[in-house]
């Protein structure tokens, strides 16, 4: 029973795999990157660049679990 669980929690969708990444993205983004400081700039395209990334995923992990 145990290890029935444990082989669900190990196999993820594509999807929250994706957000998962995203996530952790902006943290570091945040954090290291100084994203959301009050210059703004060339860094702003990065969010934006990035969140456009996270909505191709989700796209194709969407289109590919539907298979």
């Amino acid at each position: 029973m145990v290890s029935l669980y444990l082989k669900k929690i190990l196999i993820m969708n594509k999807s929250i795999l994706a957000i998962i990444v995203y996530v952790i993205g902006l943290i570091f983004a945040a954090l290291i990157l100084e994203l959301w400081s009050a210059e703004t700039g060339p860094k702003a395209l990065i969010g934006i660049i990035w969140t456009v990334t996270l909505l191709i995923a989700l796209f194709y992990a969407d289109k590919n679990d539907r298979k």
